[in-house]
């Protein structure tokens, strides 16, 4: 038996966002009921084949399988979000320099900041008690008197088009902030939800009723009505 105009056009709007309740409203049925009626149109074998059939043609059209969305998901549930940015503690200006004293890049920078010191008679002039060769990147010295071996933290985002196959698929973009950026990340944990629904990890919850439709009626004895059901059988 063919559907009706109306079931024909809720599978066409069920395929939109796979939400039945919205696809009944849209598909004109009652609002007030939708709720209802969505989860009922489904459970339908007609509009269930229907659904099913029309899924299979669209795979089909886009040469999309379901172990390739499953695959995708899976890649992104896993992917390592420090392939995409990083929190970092790196060393301050003293951690490495001779006997902790102030560490300059290199000769350059030294004489810059001398020279821009003397341009305003500055009181202290620099020195280059702590040698060269700062190293921005890298770790705290445990050892060091200015910032006690915590250093400082440095976010740092790596070039996004260098990312690994696994870390582009978690990589959602970036928006740029009046403070700065932003990195945009997929969901891991929804991408991880999506991947026990398809394996059906998820046991769904249902509701029984009684006779009538009303509540399953159910006995609560104590454990001496019990006892003394048991001793005169």
């Amino acid at each position: 038996m063919a559907l009706t105009p109306k079931q024909a056009l809720f599978v066409k709007e069920y395929l939109v966002d796979l939400n039945a309740t919205q696809a009944a409203i849209r598909a004109g049925y009652s609002k007030r009921n939708a709720d209802k009626i969505g989860p009922e149109l489904l459970g339908k074998t007609r509009i269930a084949e229907a659904i099913s059939k029309a899924k299979d043609e669209r795979s089909g059209r886009v040469e999309v399988t379901a172990d390739m969305v499953l695959e995708r998901l899976w890649n992104i549930a896993t992917a390592d979000p420090n392939d995409i940015i990083q929190l970092r503690r790196i060393c301050c200006r003293y951690c490495h320099g001779d006997d902790h004293s102030y560490q300059w890049r290199d000769p350059e920078e030294f004489a810059s900041a001398l020279m821009a010191a003397e341009a305003v008679e500055a009181k202290q002039l620099p020195d280059a008690d702590g040698g060269f060769g700062f190293d921005a990147t890298a770790g705290p010295h445990p050892d060091c008197p200015r910032c006690y071996g915590e250093g400082h933290i440095d976010p740092h985002a790596l070039d996004t088009r260098k990312l690994s196959d696994r870390a582009r698929m978690l990589y959602a973009g970036v928006k740029v902030t009046r403070d700065g950026f932003e990195i945009k990340m997929h969901d891991q944990l929804k991408a991880l939800e999506n991947v026990a629904k398809h394996l059906g990890m998820f046991v769904e919850k249902h509701e029984h009723t009684g006779a009538g439709g009303g509540p399953i009626q159910t006995e609560t004895r104590t454990w001496r009505e019990v006892l003394r059901q048991e001793g005169e059988e």
